[in-house]
């Protein structure tokens, strides 16, 4: 059965500054993550243009998330079970994103992103049919919470405390309860996951081992976002643009590097 949950992630920042701090964020995150093993793989980044979805980035990506399997799934799947391509159009403020997985190709999960100058009430910005919004559940992320669970764990990255985090250069901290009511600036990122596993007998259990995955990467990536606004507030698109393919170099370099290792092991073990 189809899932469908509407993440509403309210942050501290303009629309201007949120484009380049997720896209800082991104780049710094992949990074953080990625060591030849595991980690993410960037096949494209390249500009698009489309009549549908407009004109904006267009990116294809490998996320090879062996160790990150939970146990359940692990007893009957190989390692390889959780290798997700993504393709992902981002017209900011709007974003879609489309992950598969070879090995359940019937696995389908799209997240769409609308990015709003508001405080997270809006109640239909993805505009949804009835039938849609019938079955939607609506979810706040507070970047404030320092709620953790296992996906929280598994998705990495240094851990920050935004309750006792004030920016030198902005001063802008301090994220106690109640700070959606009163910051300014503030705006929202409604992201829309619609998760479909068409498997009898565990598909329910893996669209909600999913939709767990996807809470805990919208708070601790949109944590990140803000925790490291000193390091992006004086930086323009163009410039994170630069750190963007800087990055994607250095993890295709990480790849490249564990492929000649698995090469050499493997004439080792031919001789």
């Amino acid at each position: 059965m189809v899932q469908i949950t509407e993440f509403r992630v309210v942050m501290p920042l303009s629309l201007e500054e949120y484009r380049v701090a997720q896209m800082y964020m991104v780049a710094k995150m992949q990074q953080y993550n990625t060591t030849g093993k595991e980690g993410v793989e960037v096949l494209e980044n390249r500009p698009f243009e489309d009549l549908q979805l407009g004109k904006g980035m267009y990116t294809r990506k490998v996320y090879h998330l062996q160790s990150k399997i939970p146990g359940w799934l692990a007893s009957f799947t190989p390692p390889n079970a959780l290798l997700l391509e993504e393709e992902a159009w981002n017209d900011f403020p709007n974003c879609k994103a489309v992950l598969k997985c070879p090995y359940f190709p019937r696995f389908k999960l799209t997240v769409d992103t609308v990015h709003v100058a508001d405080r997270g009430f809006s109640s239909n910005v993805h505009k949804l049919d009835d039938a849609s919004l019938a079955i939607r559940k609506v979810e706040m992320v507070d970047i404030g919470s320092d709620a953790t669970d296992y996906w929280s764990y598994m998705i990495g990255g240094p851990s920050v405390d935004l309750r006792t985090l004030i920016s030198k250069k902005t001063g802008r901290g301090l994220l106690s309860a109640g700070w959606q009511d009163t910051c300014t600036p503030v705006m929202t990122a409604y992201k829309l996951v619609t998760v479909d596993a068409p498997y009898w007998g565990f598909g329910y259990q893996l669209e909600q081992a999913i939709l767990g995955a996807e809470r805990a990467l919208f708070l601790e990536s949109h944590k990140h976002c803000f925790a490291w606004i000193d390091e992006w507030s004086e930086l323009s698109v163009e410039d994170v643009r630069q750190l963007e393919l800087e990055t994607d170099e250095k993890l295709k370099e990480a790849f490249r590097e564990q492929a000649k290792t698995l090469n050499g092991h493997n004439k080792k073990i031919a001789c």
